[in-house]
């Protein structure tokens, strides 16, 4: 099968019929082999009777229904699991994404191997409470995990089949899965200008909660890729210059009584130096961290998918 296209969604009714006929004109006037998979995310509208009864009429329709709505990264990661067209299209429901942009993206993975293509919605109709926040946590993330998009939230993506079987996206984290894919070593990430329409049905279903959330999910990502198997080289390092911060200090503190004491000079009680209780903190903290470093040792060491390494290919195995 040549494209496999996910559309998570949650209370889009009215759009998913002019969707479905968009995408499958699309697939028709290119000869792609495809499959349309609906991930219902727990809509409390009329979206899976809708859904039903395009897969009645059209038999590459999928559906998969939630009992509850769970969030974007989670219908993600289940559509992705359900995935089997060589090329995986991703695209919100809300008639905002282009399908005419799938011909493009799929040449670019396939034809130009890439591994991943994000869009990017480089004119927006959005308000500016929107923008504005998105431009400053698009440059935090290019910063932070080196990967040079503009738009890493854009939900209309390109995926090689690897990457979605490789990756697991859980929480949040849908926003971050070109950072994902970098750690998982899919690195030949792609980015295309897309269309972006406005929106003809409904409202949005994300508030501002989303930009505090996606800065801390940013932070998690970034922390669990790089030192999710190793906790103890963050942990440790940091409980190491604290405890040895903390040391010297107090090795100072005693050393300086001492030569006050044998020069007969005046001397300070050490509770009544402020030093004192920076050396304890540091010294605290310091071991602290240590025990926090053991303990995630201890945690990943017993993770069933610790040694669960990727593999690129194998020859005459």
């Amino acid at each position: 099968m040549d494209i496999s296209v996910i559309v998570p969604l949650y209370n889009e009714e009215e759009s998913l019929p002019e969707l479905h006929d968009w995408i499958k004109r699309v697939m028709e006037e290119n000869g792609f082999s495809y499959e349309i998979i609906f991930v219902d995310d727990g809509s409390n509208d009329n979206s899976w009777n809708v859904i039903e009864a395009l897969s009645q009429t059209n038999s590459n329709v999928r559906g998969i229904k939630f009992r509850r709505n769970y969030g974007k990264s989670a219908a993600l990661h289940t559509g992705f699991s359900e995935a089997k067209g060589d090329v995986v299209i991703t695209m919100d429901a809300d008639l905002q994404d282009s399908p005419d942009e799938i011909p493009p993206l799929y040449n670019m993975i396939m034809k130009d191997g890439y591994d991943l293509v994000s869009g990017w919605k480089k004119i927006r109709h959005d308000p500016i409470s929107k923008t504005v926040p998105s431009k400053f946590f698009n440059f935090v993330t290019r910063v932070l995990s080196g990967i040079k998009l503009h738009d890493f939230n854009c939900g209309l993506k390109a995926y090689k089949r690897d990457v979605i079987k490789s990756i697991e996206v859980y929480g949040e984290m849908h926003r971050y899965i070109p950072v994902l894919a970098k750690q998982a070593g899919f690195k030949n990430i792609g980015e295309k200008v897309v269309v972006h329409r406005a929106r003809k049905y409904g409202v949005s279903k994300f508030g501002f909660s989303r930009f505090i959330n996606g800065f801390l999910d940013l932070l998690s990502v970034l922390f669990i890729t790089k030192f999710g198997k190793k906790p103890m080289h963050f942990f440790g390092v940091w409980g190491t210059l604290m405890f040895l911060a903390g040391g010297i200090i107090t090795v100072w503190i005693i050393a300086e009584k001492l030569y006050k004491l044998y020069h007969h000079l005046p001397v300070r009680e050490v509770v009544a130096q402020p030093l004192f209780y920076i050396a304890l903190v540091l010294v605290i903290l310091g071991v602290q961290l240590f025990l926090a470093g053991f303990l995630g040792e201890l945690v990943s060491r017993s993770s069933s998918d610790r040694n669960k390494y990727l593999i690129a290919e194998k020859l005459n195995f």
